[in-house]
């Protein structure tokens, strides 16, 4: 059982963490990608999207690359600070943030850019700034999917596997998340370890599906 409760723990602390980060990066972009149009806008576009296609082992790959301690960025935080992202429950979410972030972005986008223009006018007529209009039209008529692309995130990041193994390891009580606990099990022949963290894992996923489905599907009605 304890092993179960840790993995357990450990995988929604690094799921909320993500999702968090991913619910203040994301919405900014999904925003700025739905009502702006500027030079390189595809690009980051298809940069944000990119972890939707790459296998998980390369976006692992490219966040070592980055973060660990001989890293573009993971140097500079080890000289400064002595501390690394790699092996540590941190670089498991910050791996769950990049792959569970184009999910965010892509839905919330869609809710953004249904908004009807007409609400958005009236408010400028009304003398609204952009913010204004923002905050008080934009982002409340689109909340359903905003809310939508937030499980979705959260689902995918309870999820990862891959570019977590790469960045984070596979440490019990560390940074084995459910996902990397369900391959240890199964590794070591502790079949119902592993299934009891499968049916756990399915169970949960399966919640967040059916209210995200549930949310953008109520949407449109």
């Amino acid at each position: 059982m304890e092993p179960l409760l840790d993995a357990l723990r450990l995988s929604l602390m690094v799921s909320l963490s993500a999702t968090v980060a991913v619910a203040l990066v994301g919405l900014g972009l999904a925003y700025v990608l739905a009502s702006r149009d500027f030079r390189g806008k595809h690009l980051l576009d298809t940069l944000i999207s990119l972890p939707l296609v790459l296998p998980p082992t390369v976006v692992g790959y490219y966040l070592v690359v980055l973060f660990g301690r001989q890293g573009w960025l993971g140097g500079a935080l080890h000289r400064w600070l002595g501390w690394s992202l790699v092996f540590t429950w941190q670089g498991a979410a910050v791996a769950a943030f990049v792959v569970a972030l184009p999910l965010m972005v892509r839905v919330a986008r869609a809710a953004i850019e249904s908004v009807d223009q007409d609400l958005i006018q009236i408010s400028a007529t009304l003398g609204k700034s952009e913010w204004e209009t923002a905050m008080r039209v934009v982002l409340p008529v689109a909340r359903q999917g905003i809310l939508a692309g937030l499980l979705l995130a959260f689902a995918r990041a309870l999820g990862e596997f891959g570019a977590t193994l790469m960045i984070a390891g596979n440490i019990p009580g560390k940074t084995s998340t459910l996902p990397l606990s369900i391959y240890t099990a199964f590794q070591n022949g502790d079949d119902g370890l592993a299934q009891s963290l499968a049916v756990l894992l399915t169970l949960i996923s399966g919640l967040v599906m059916y209210l995200a489905n549930r949310w953008t599907v109520s949407r449109w009605m």
